[in-house]
């Protein structure tokens, strides 16, 4: 489902506007040829080049691998690439808010893709309630302007909208059925913009949707032997909502209880933390590839849990690096279900040879 985003005003780039036609983008970009596409995320690029396949096309991601997708700040190269796009594909819920800005900036007039759109978001893990406070008072915060008027005084309903969804948690790819309804969402957005291409785009897509469905059904047949009250788990940051919600596991507590992996932790929440993992037995804390470990092996310590940290982190908010397990969506979920797996004690089936990672 397409939607048009909102591009709210910005505090404008200093100087960074004269630069788009001097500057060239240094993104992860294929050749450019026929159809023009701009993904803001590591799983948006994956989705983007699984659908697109052969066909004529250009796709740049803007975020690349390990990257923060909370605090990232666009290039003047990036908007170059922004600005001649002919689709752009966001994640939407706040991720990837700092595509308003950028798309503002550039002078782009395309079509814009929410691939979120339509997925339920709150189901932030339990007790994250308590550690969003913070980040509801500082969202309340800059709703006024300094003149003490609403910031988003104005706005029509759609921008409205699109600023009230920005909660909860925006990861949604963890579950794999929203995997599949953001494929969708950009299936449809390429095929409309490319009608000659349509049919190659909506075999690709349904190739994929293919795996990512026998993927879903290799992740719940082996997550289904565990029994329920053994199903726990501790990360870096809140970032597996949509995962505990889908597998029913409970979600014992992060590092940063915070679905932004900029925040950190009080030596309150921590010391809570330790407490719970204690309480519930959990065996594992899992570092994120994307967020330094040092404290997730502290907590480790701690608590006697065994980390999983370096190769063994889970991927989070990024994909993985070229060559590694996370390379693609299809590895990261294969990868972090089977360490969640082996840290209860279970050895995962085979994965299915028609999947290729």
């Amino acid at each position: 489902m397409m939607k048009r985003i909102a591009a709210y005003p910005v505090a404008l780039l200093t100087g960074g506007a004269l630069l788009l036609t001097a500057c060239s983008a240094e993104t992860n970009a294929t050749e450019p040829a026929g159809l023009s596409v701009v993904a803001t995320t590591t799983q948006l690029g994956d989705f983007t080049r699984s659908v697109v396949g052969e066909i004529p096309a250009r796709v740049t991601q803007l975020a690349d691998v390990n990257q923060s997708l909370h605090g990232f700040d666009p290039s003047a190269g990036d908007l170059v690439a922004i600005r001649e796009a002919d689709v752009i594909v966001v994640n939407g819920g706040g991720l990837d808010g700092w595509i308003e800005d950028a798309i503002e900036a550039s002078g782009f007039d395309g079509v814009i893709v929410n691939t979120s759109e339509g997925i339920d978001m709150d189901v932030s893990p339990a007790g994250a309630a308590d550690s969003h406070e913070g980040e509801a008072a500082e969202a309340e915060e800059h709703e006024a302007t300094p003149g003490g008027e609403d910031a988003h005084a104005g706005e029509s309903a759609e921008e409205h909208a699109a600023h009230a969804g920005e909660s909860g948690d925006p990861h949604v790819w963890h579950n794999v059925n929203n995997a599949v309804s953001q494929v969708e969402a950009i299936t449809a957005a390429l095929a409309a913009a490319a009608p000659e291409q349509a049919a190659a785009i909506e075999a690709n897509a349904a190739g994929y949707v293919d795996e990512l469905q026998a993927l879903n059904a290799w992740i719940h047949e082996n997550v289904d032997k565990v029994p329920a009250v053994e199903r726990l788990l501790v990360t870096s940051h809140d970032a597996f909502g949509h995962l505990v919600d889908d597998l029913g596991i409970t979600y014992v507590g992060a590092v940063i209880p915070s679905t932004n992996d900029s925040a950190e932790a009080s030596a309150e929440q921590l010391d809570a933390l330790i407490a719970q993992i204690k309480e519930t037995g959990v065996k594992a804390v899992f570092a994120e590839s994307s967020i330094n470990s040092a404290a997730a092996e502290t907590i480790a310590d701690e608590t006697g849990a065994k980390v999983y940290a370096g190769d063994q982190a889970l991927y989070g908010d990024s994909l993985g690096t070229a060559g590694s397990p996370g390379e693609t969506y299809l590895g990261s979920q294969a990868h972090n279900v089977g360490l969640v797996l082996e840290s209860w004690g279970v050895t995962p089936s085979e994965f299915p040879a028609t999947l290729g990672k």
